[in-house]
C-alpha cells in the first residue's frame, strides 16, 4: 500500500532527506503536498520531479513566480493558511512537520484534527504547547511518531516494553560546533565556526541550537511530552561520535539502545513506514571499523542552556513558550551578527526572568506570549 505524504518544509534538511527517502522508494510513497518558504527554485525541482497536487510559498508574489514554472495540474497556494490547508489535504495520510520554529504548531494542530499521522520533526511544536498537541492527537486517536534521531531512537527502544517499568530515558548529544572549546574561548567564535557540526547535516538554526545545546533542552522538552515522564526520568549524556542515538534504562537495570550512522534518512524513513521496516538507503553501522565510543557527563554550567530548558520544562505553563521563541529570536540575531554567540544565552535568561508564568495556557495565550517574548528579545541590548 502506498503511504501517501504532504511535507511542510521541504526545501529544509529534513525535507529534502525525506524526498531522498521517497526517491528511493517511489513505489512506496507518493508525495501529496510540498511547503516551502522561500526558496522558490529548489521548490520547483521538487515539484517537478515528484508531481504533487499542491504545493505553498510564503507570499503571494513567491506564488506567482512558482505558478508560472509548474504545470496548471499542480496548485499553488501561500502564506499561514496554505500551510494548514497542506497539513489537512484530504488526499494525505501522513504529515511531516519538517518546519523550523514554532511556526509549525498550527499545521501541526490542523493536521491532527484532520486525523493524520504526524511524523514530528518539529520539536518546538511539543515545546511551545505540549500539553494541548498530545491532548488534541489522544482525542482524535492520531499517532506523533518523532522524527527527530534521538526521540525516534527512544520511540524504538520503548516498542513493546512497559512505560512503568522505565527508569529513565537518556538522550546523547554530540555537543555540537563548540564542544571542545572553553567558556572563555567562546567569547569571539564566529558564525562560520558555529555552523560547522563536527557530525550532522543540518540547517543554520538547529546547528547554533547544537552548539549551545539549546537543541538538547528542546528535546528534553519533547521527550516529556512524548514519552510521558517526569523530568527526573530524563538525562542528557555527552558523546561525541553520534553512533548510539539514545538509550533507555529499566528498572531491572537493562539497557536498550538504538544505534547507527548518523543519518536522518533512517528516523525519517522509520516514521513513515511505521510499524514496518523497509531498505533504507543509508550506509549500514561496521562495528570493526569503529576505534572506540566515549561519553562525558553533562556540564550545566559549561551548557547554560541546557539548565535553563530543564528549569523552564519543570515550571511548565508558558516557560517552554518563552524559552523556545527567546531562542529563536537570539539565533537569528547571532545570526545577522548582531549578538554575539554566548549572548544567546543571555537572551534566553533574561526572557525567563521577566515572565510572569502562566499555568495551563491556552493556545490563545500562548501565541501572545510567544509574541511577547520575540518582541523582548529584538529589542534587548545584549
Amino acid at each position: 500500500m502506498t503511504k501517501k505524504i504532504s511535507i511542510l518544509g521541504s526545501t529544509g534538511s529534513i525535507g529534502t532527506q525525506a524526498l531522498e527517502c521517497v526517491a528511493a522508494a517511489p513505489e512506496q510513497f507518493e508525495v501529496v503536498a510540498l511547503a516551502a518558504g522561500k526558496n522558490i527554485d529548489l521548490l520547483t525541482k521538487q515539484a517537478l520531479q515528484f508531481k504533487p497536487k499542491c504545493v505553498s510559498v510564503s507570499s503571494s508574489e513567491l506564488a506567482d513566480e512558482l505558478r508560472a514554472r509548474l504545470p496548471q495540474s499542480i496548485k499553488v497556494v501561500y502564506g499561514d493558511e496554505a500551510l494548514v490547508e497542506l497539513a489537512a489535504h484530504p488526499d494525505a495520510d501522513t504529515v511531516l512537520t519538517a518546519m523550523v520554529g514554532s511556526a509549525g504548531l498550527q499545521p501541526t494542530l490542523a493536521a491532527i484534527d484532520a486525523g493524520k499521522t504526524i511524523a514530528l520533526a518539529n520539536k518546538e511544536t511539543l515545546v511551545s504547547a505540549g500539553h494541548i498537541v498530545m491532548d488534541r492527537a489522544k482525542q482524535k486517536g492520531v499517532s506523533i511518531l518523532p522524527v527527530d534521531s534521538e526521540h525516534s531512537a527512544l520511540f524504538q527502544c520503548l516498542n513493546g516494553e512497559f512505560s512503568s517499568e522505565v527508569n529513565k530515558l537518556v538522550l546523547t548529544a554530540s555537543g555540537g560546533s563548540f564542544r571542545d572549546l572553553s567558556r572563555d574561548q567562546l567569547k569571539e567564535v564566529t558564525v562560520e565556526q558555529a555552523l560547522k557540526h563536527p557530525n550532522w547535516s543540518m540547517g543554520a538554526k538547529i546547528t547554533i541550537d547544537s552548539a549551545t545545546m539549546v537543541n538538547k533542552g528542546l528535546e528534553v522538552i519533547e521527550a516529556r511530552w512524548l514519552f510521558d515522564v517526569s523530568y527526573d526520568q530524563i538525562e542528557v549524556l555527552l558523546h561525541p561520535e553520534s553512533i548510539i542515538h539514545s538509550y533507555v534504562e529499566f528498572v531491572d537495570r537493562s539497557i536498550i539502545a538504538q544505534m547507527g550512522l548518523p543519518d536522518m534518512r533512517v528516523p525519517i524513513q522509520y516514521a513513515f513506514t511505521y510499524p514496518h521496516r523497509t531498505v533504507s538507503p543509508a550506509q549500514s553501522l561496521d562495528f570493526a571499523q569503529m576505534n572506540q565510543l566515549t561519553f562525558r557527563k553533562m556540564d550545566f554550567n559549561r551548557y547554560p542552556c541546557l539548565k535553563l530548558a530543564f528549569d523552564a520544562g519543570r515550571t511548565a505553563g508558558t516557560a517552554p513558550t518563552v524559552f523556545n521563541a527567546a531562542n529563536e529570536v537570539a539565533v537569528a540575531r547571532f545570526l545577522n551578527r548582531e549578538i554575539s554567540f554566548l549572548s544567546i544565552e543571555s537572551a534566553i535568561y533574561e526572557a525567563l526572568n521577566q515572565h510572569q508564568v502562566i499555568e495551563n495556557p491556552t493556545l490563545e495565550e500562548i501565541q501572545f506570549v510567544d509574541q511577547q517574548t520575540r518582541k523582548f528579545v529584538r529589542e534587548i541590548s545584549l
